[in-house]
């Protein structure tokens, strides 16, 4: 049975977590889609299909717990490096994803977005992308964004090149630039910073994601390869998250007393 987008189903919080200190927007870079297919002697095509199973899987779960937002990294500027036909893959599985999930995501309010630059996309697929935006807009459920075609300092740049036209035509002053404005030139500019970045396959690098917004993200880094990263194994992640203490450079004056 092919499971949909959002499950109906119940996902209860675990008893050993706070839905109070639950992070309200996680963020994941997805890794290690092709070594699972790889192990297993399958394409590495195979890998993105089942990591798509994976993305759908945790949505449910961060909806039912209480998370506000999820972020993933699905395609990044340097992943069109990849080879011609993994791309071209890549491409039509977003393509056919959205098509075919956009009635359980209406059905379920959840509200999707892109963020990146989506102009070197193939046609079809920014139409796909601009109607499911379009449909799910007013939802008010878990916002759901998808990092496509996205780098953190194309983005940066993006975002200067923007504030220094404004300057450059006598729209805003030097000193009207801070970290408020910048962030409204951003992909992500209506989505709150990530409280905690997961990322799988035990890379210990955020690969030009987020370089701005992750400035304060707690980390959790797994070697379980995305395609595996089940229920249990972000639990995991929700128990080391609020086991930290996030202080955000401040000091707690009682500490030591």
């Amino acid at each position: 049975m092919t499971a949909n987008f959002v499950s109906s189903l119940s996902n209860a919080l675990p008893s050993d977590l706070k839905r109070s200190r639950m992070p309200a927007h996680v963020a994941v870079i997805m890794d290690g889609n092709g070594r699972w297919a790889k192990q297993r002697g399958l394409p590495r095509i195979m890998g993105h299909r089942k990591g798509v199973d994976t993305l759908k899987k945790l949505l449910r779960c961060c909806r039912d717990w209480g998370v506000e937002a999820l972020t993933a990294y699905a395609f990044s500027t340097e992943n069109w490096g990849r080879p011609t036909g993994e791309v071209d893959f890549l491409m039509t599985l977003f393509e056919r994803v959205l098509r075919k999930e956009l009635r359980e995501m209406m059905a379920e309010d959840v509200r999707i977005q892109f963020v990146g630059d989506l102009t070197a996309l193939p046609e079809t697929l920014q139409q796909e992308i601009d109607r499911a935006v379009q449909e799910t807009q007013d939802n008010q459920g878990i916002c759901f964004s998808v990092a496509t075609n996205y780098g953190g300092r194309q983005e940066i740049l993006q975002a200067c090149r923007a504030i220094a036209q404004q300057a450059k035509s006598g729209q805003l002053q030097p000193e009207d630039i801070n970290e408020e404005l910048f962030s409204r030139h951003l992909y992500t500019a209506n989505i709150s910073d990530p409280d905690l970045l997961i990322r799988t396959s035990g890379e210990m690098r955020i690969s030009n994601f987020l370089l701005w917004q992750l400035a304060y993200a707690e980390f959790y880094i797994t070697d379980t390869l995305w395609p595996d990263f089940d229920t249990d194994e972000f639990h995991q992640a929700m128990k080391a998250f609020q086991a930290r203490d996030r202080r955000f450079g401040k000091v707690d004056e009682t500490e030591g007393e």
